[in-house]
């Protein structure tokens, strides 16, 4: 770190000079404008570019599959506006794959298509984005389709099971965008400045969004054993399951009110009870697994995994909380 000092001129004027290593690194010339951005007691320096649209070019030769539709949501979450996917010959499974990538995410319009390049641009405009918003409707989703997965699977009501497993792209959707405004806060001051969040609230949503992502892959998972069973699950297991289901949602929820709460004493308040609850979870399960002992042994195998599911999401549950109460805590001067 270096240190420079403060400086009066004109009387009311404070001036700092900037090292001219950096101002050469970035290309800073005397008349250039640099921007100023607070940031949690902090004032960060940042060159002013012309343009503010971020290009990145891929060569997608040889790519095929989730190979190309992962490297597509990669570029989308690192933050680039265009993408400009290259080969010498773009194949018709490739641009199958680009389009269903650029329909699972948020924003992405195919701008230009030629026999070797493929042109996406992100049509969001960050500062509309709410990162909020988007965690927030993970959360009812997630926990949604954990209520009516186990629902399905007490009715072995195939057509909601195949809705929960469709939801599973929603929230898969949203991830990616959490995790593009995200990292974007991370590199750049003016981006966490206009979702007007500091970096760290970001990272504390970032870390949230995860846990709710992993909540609604299993419900998703449950959704799958309702189409796997080949038998009607005992009345006295769904209820259980249907009791298990509905504290695992509970400490998810209490968990998110503590983590949106401004009040650190009651995000403490509310974070602790999660906690608290998720320990509760382990005799709840335990209960259920004696029930399955009675079940035929194919049948009690896939229950079983229901029962993990739940406890799962119950144990993700617990880390949002974990998060909220660091969120609240007090933090050192920067």
């Amino acid at each position: 770190m270096e240190r420079r000092k403060v400086q009066v001129t004109g009387g009311s004027t404070f001036t700092v000079s900037i090292p001219k290593d950096w101002a050469r690194d970035h290309d800073v010339e005397a008349g250039d404008e640099v921007g100023f951005h607070p940031d949690s007691g902090s004032l960060l320096l940042t060159p002013v570019s012309p343009t503010e649209t971020e290009e990145g070019t891929l060569d997608i030769s040889g790519m095929e599959g989730d190979e190309l539709m992962r490297a597509v949501m990669t570029m989308y979450v690192s933050g680039f506006d265009v993408l400009a996917l290259e080969a010498d010959r773009i194949t018709s499974d490739q641009r199958r794959v680009i389009r269903n990538a650029t329909q699972g995410l948020v924003g992405l319009e195919v701008l230009e298509e030629t026999g070797n390049r493929v042109v996406i641009q992100d049509l969001l405009d960050s500062s509309e984005l709410s990162i909020h918003n988007a965690v927030r409707r993970m959360h009812l989703i997630s926990t949604s389709m954990l209520g009516d997965a186990v629902d399905a699977l007490g009715n072995r009501d195939l057509d909601v099971a195949t809705d929960v497993i469709e939801r599973d792209d929603d929230v898969d959707r949203l991830w990616y965008v959490v995790s593009r405004i995200f990292r974007g806060a991370l590199r750049s001051p003016k981006v966490a400045q206009e979702i007007g969040l500091g970096r760290e609230t970001a990272f504390d949503y970032h870390s949230s969004a995860r846990q709710l992502e992993r909540v609604a892959d299993h419900a998703a998972k449950i959704a799958n054993v309702t189409h796997e069973l080949d038998a009607d699950v005992p009345g006295e297991v769904a209820d259980a399951l249907a009791d298990l289901e509905a504290d695992a949602t509970d400490i998810v929820g209490t968990a998110m009110e503590a983590l949106f709460t401004d009040d650190p004493e009651e995000a403490t308040k509310l974070a602790n009870e999660a906690r608290a609850d998720v320990r509760a979870i382990d005799e709840h399960t335990r209960a259920i697994d004696d029930l399955l002992h009675d079940l035929d042994p194919h049948h009690a195998q896939h229950l079983g995994l229901v029962v993990d599911s739940l406890s799962r999401s119950a144990d993700y549950g617990g880390n949002i909380a974990e998060t909220a109460l660091q969120k609240s805590a007090p933090t050192p001067d920067p």
